[in-house]
């Protein structure tokens, strides 16, 4: 888990490989790191399925998930963003930590659904509280994106309900802290 020190700007890996380690992230508008006491429910429920994961965390942000998600045994991990800083600093803290199995691509997340899709196992979707975008790319996900029995992260603001998830998904959990929303969606291949 990445435990988030706002004063400085800094995540710390919590569990895995690299834990102790301080990470920079981009002080933009809007950026907020999930919070502690969510990553680590969060990280407890996909324990069981984290080593060798391939993993997508499409609004990388901090890069709190992806990181973590790496430090604890994920084989690959893709993390998008659109801001150029939050890139530049997500490629030096890959690079720092030498998490040769992380991808950093700068590129909108809906845009960037609508290539030929690539299965993963764990999907981390933590868009800006700004836009309603847990819907429309859950959609997006659910043509071929997703490995069979694949794990899907959700996170909002708690003023909204969790979306209409696609046909055969299955939402495992959903909870609040404060003022998030989140949850964990199962999905199953179409059979």
């Amino acid at each position: 888990m990445l435990k988030v020190e706002q004063a400085s700007f800094q995540v710390r890996i919590i569990g895995g490989l690299h834990r102790g380690r301080r990470l920079p992230f981009a002080d933009l508008p809007g950026l907020r790191p999930t919070g502690d006491r969510i990553r680590e429910t969060l990280f407890n429920w996909l324990q069981p399925i984290m080593e060798g994961a391939r993993c997508l965390d499409l609004f990388a942000g901090s890069g709190a998930l992806g990181l973590e998600a790496a430090s604890r045994g994920a084989r690959r991990v893709v993390m998008l963003d659109t801001a150029l800083a939050v890139i530049r600093q997500l490629e030096e803290n890959k690079g720092t930590l030498g998490l040769d199995q992380v991808s950093v691509i700068r590129a909108d997340a809906l845009q960037w659904l609508e290539q030929d899709a690539i299965p993963f196992d764990v999907v981390f979707l933590d868009p800006p509280f700004a836009g309603d975008l847990l819907g429309p790319i859950c959609q997006r996900l659910s043509q071929g994106w997703l490995a069979d029995g694949a794990r899907i992260y959700l996170e909002d603001t708690i003023s909204r309900n969790m979306p209409t998830l696609p046909d055969g998904w299955e939402l495992l959990k959903d909870m609040t802290t404060g003022q998030v929303r989140y949850g964990l969606a199962y999905a199953p291949l179409p059979g």
